[in-house]
C-alpha cells in the first residue's frame, strides 16, 4: 500500500458522508468501508477517513497508521503538521484511506482548547479531490463526530434494528440539529436499517416505527452475517470476499441510490 500516491484530477461535484450514530454495534465501519467499495466498483474515487480512535477501519483494511494516522492532521491543542494527502494510503485503484489510531484521543481532547475546532476536519478535507469522502464517526456526539458533521454534506444513520437503538436517533437528532446552526447545508441522507432479520418480528415492529414516525428510512436493509467479520479478517469488504452474497447486494443498491443523482448533474453539465 502507498501513503503518496493521490487521485489528480479534480471533482467539483464532491461529496463528504458522515456515516454517524452515537449507539455503537450499529455497522458505521462495515458501511463505510463497503459503501466505498461500492461507489469505486462504480468508477468513483473514494477517500475513507478514520474517525474514530479505536482504528476499527484502519485494522479492517490492515492498514499500519503509525506516525501516519489522522492525529498527525487534526493535531491536538495545537495544528497537526501533516496534510490527509501526506498520510493517504491506497487500497487499491481509486480507493484511499485517511487511517487512525489511538493517538487520535488526544485530538479528541486537545481541540476543546482551540479556536475553530469545530472545523478543523473540514479544513483539512479542503482541496482532497475525490468524488466521495466518507468518514467513519467514532460512537459519541463528542468533538471528534461535531467535526465530522461540519465537514459534511449528508450524513448516513446505520441503524440496527432493536429498540435501544431506535431510542438513540432521538437523541442524534437533537444534535444534527445544534450542527445545523454552523452547517446550515447538512442534509440527512437517510437512516440505513441493519442486522435486518425479515423472520423476526422485532426487527419488522423497528422498521415499521421509524416509518411511521416519519423517518428518512432508506429502501435498502442489511442483514446480520457472518461473512463481515470474515471480510475484515481477509483485509477486504464483503464486495469481493463474497461477491454474490445478499448484503454485498444491499450496498451495491445503496451506492446506486446515492451515486445515481451524481451521474444525473454530471451528464446535464458535459463532465
Amino acid at each position: 500500500m502507498s501513503s503518496t500516491d493521490s487521485p489528480d484530477i479534480a471533482q467539483a461535484n464532491r461529496r463528504v458522508i458522515a456515516i454517524a450514530n452515537q449507539k455503537g454495534g450499529v455497522g458505521k465501519t462495515t458501511t463505510t468501508l463497503t459503501l466505498g467499495a461500492a461507489l469505486v466498483e462504480r468508477g468513483r474515487s473514494v477517500l475513507l477517513v478514520d474517525l474514530d480512535p479505536q482504528g476499527s477501519l484502519t485494522m479492517a483494511l490492515g492498514v499500519d497508521a503509525e506516525s501516519n494516522s489522522l492525529y498527525e492532521v487534526l493535531g491536538a491543542t495545537t495544528s497537526g503538521t501533516k496534510t490527509i494527502r501526506d498520510i493517504a494510503h491506497q487500497i487499491a485503484p481509486r480507493f484511499f484511506l485517511a487511517p487512525s489510531d489511538i493517538s487520535l484521543s488526544r485530538s479528541e481532547s486537545g481541540l476543546m482548547l482551540r479556536l475553530g475546532r469545530e472545523s478543523v476536519l473540514k479544513r483539512a478535507l479542503d482541496g482532497c479531490l475525490f468524488d466521495y469522502v466518507l468518514i467513519d464517526c467514532l460512537p459519541s456526539l463528542g468533538i471528534l463526530t461535531i467535526n465530522a458533521l461540519v465537514a459534511a454534506d449528508q450524513v448516513l444513520i446505520p441503524t440496527s434494528c432493536e429498540y435501544l437503538a431506535l431510542r438513540g436517533i432521538a437523541l442524534f437528532y437533537q444534535t444534527l440539529h445544534e450542527v445545523q446552526s454552523i452547517n446550515p447545508s447538512l442534509q440527512v441522507l437517510g437512516i440505513l436499517p441493519t442486522f435486518y432479520d425479515s423472520r423476526l418480528l422485532h426487527s419488522r415492529e423497528i422498521l415499521q416505527a421509524m416509518t411511521d414516525r416519519g423517518l428518512p428510512v432508506l429502501d435498502v436493509q442489511v442483514g446480520r452475517s457472518v461473512r463481515f467479520p470474515e471480510a475484515s479478517l481477509a483485509g477486504e469488504s464483503i464486495l469481493t470476499y463474497a461477491r454474490d452474497h445478499p448484503s454485498a447486494e444491499a450496498y451495491r443498491r445503496l451506492a446506486e441510490t446515492i451515486d445515481e443523482p451524481q451521474k444525473t448533474q454530471a451528464t446535464q453539465s458535459g463532465t
